[in-house]
């Protein structure tokens, strides 16, 4: 199998620390298998994005010598395959129309909470919309253990998720025109070859969503990695929404050897003088550590 992993930051602001170790290990760890490193631009998120984000986030990737092995890609110009995909599990009737809003969809989980039962989506709009107009497009997730999802994560080991008790079916299309990530990102994936995710523990709750989909649309479900996040001094995950700053592209360097230190990777503690040596030697780190055998 020949490697292929990727990096999708979101162009809602510049590249922060928190978003350098998560592009770091996915390079390292493409490079240390011998494979392929992409760039994908997480664009579809109209709201949220950031007009000139993504050309800053690719400038400054280049200037800190990761430089993908394809030119990037953008979820914006997919449109049309997310379509398909949603076309695909309308045909099989996984999907259907949704015409709860957040509010009623919050009280539902209050009113089940007092009860002592499940906090996932309660599939309200399961058997119709029951006068309601169509506001989403939901998957519809299989009870018993079929609904139970369990994957080997190589940093984290042995994840499970019930999707029926922990997550109900969950949103492809919203209500408000945008495709959901967990639609965009698994379509992408499946169509770039990707074989290997690296990327933020914070994203591990969606892992079991995006394989159970990977499932139904009969793509292959690669490997995942989730790399310990970076916190603020409240404990909170570094992020733009919580004002972390961007990269200082001055002393590319001495970020990079930080991003290393977080990422758990022994190095020999030289000051060094130019990235292809920092590279090299992060690169055997990671190998070790991960025990990557080419």
């Amino acid at each position: 199998m020949t490697y292929r992993g990727r990096f999708a930051p979101s162009p809602t602001g510049p590249l922060h620390f928190g978003s350098l170790v998560s592009a770091l290990a996915s390079w390292l760890d493409a490079r240390a298998h011998g494979g392929a490193w992409l760039v994908r631009i997480e664009d579809i998120d109209g709201p949220r994005t950031v007009p000139g984000a993504a050309e800053d986030i690719l400038s400054t990737l280049d200037r800190f010598g990761m430089h993908a092995d394809e030119p990037p890609a953008w979820q914006s110009h997919r449109i049309a395959r997310y379509q398909e995909a949603l076309d695909q599990l309308k045909d099989v009737g996984l999907i259907y129309p949704c015409g709860c809003t957040r509010k009623e969809i919050a009280d539902s989980l209050l009113n089940a909470h007092a009860r002592n039962t499940t906090l996932a989506y309660p599939g309200t709009c399961r058997s119709g919309l029951h006068g309601k107009l169509a506001r989403a497009w939901r998957l519809r997730v299989p009870g018993g253990d079929a609904a139970v999802i369990t994957f080997e994560d190589r940093w984290q080991r042995e994840q499970t998720q019930n999707l029926a008790t922990e997550v109900g079916d969950f949103v492809l299309k919203r209500a408000d025109d945008q495709w959901a990530y967990q639609l965009a990102v698994v379509v992408d994936d499946a169509d770039a070859g990707i074989t290997h995710i690296v990327r933020g523990a914070d994203l591990m709750d969606s892992t079991a969503r995006q394989i159970y989909l990977q499932r139904c649309l009969g793509v292959p479900t690669p490997a995942y990695l989730h790399v310990p996040v970076v916190t603020n001094e409240q404990g909170e995950k570094l992020s733009k929404q919580n004002g972390a700053t961007a990269l200082d592209d001055v002393n590319p360097l001495e970020a990079l050897s930080a991003a290393a230190r977080h990422l758990g990777l022994e190095l020999d503690g030289t000051a060094y003088q130019t990235l292809e040596h920092f590279y090299a030697a992060a690169t055997a780190a990671w190998a070790e550590r991960m025990s990557v055998r080419v």
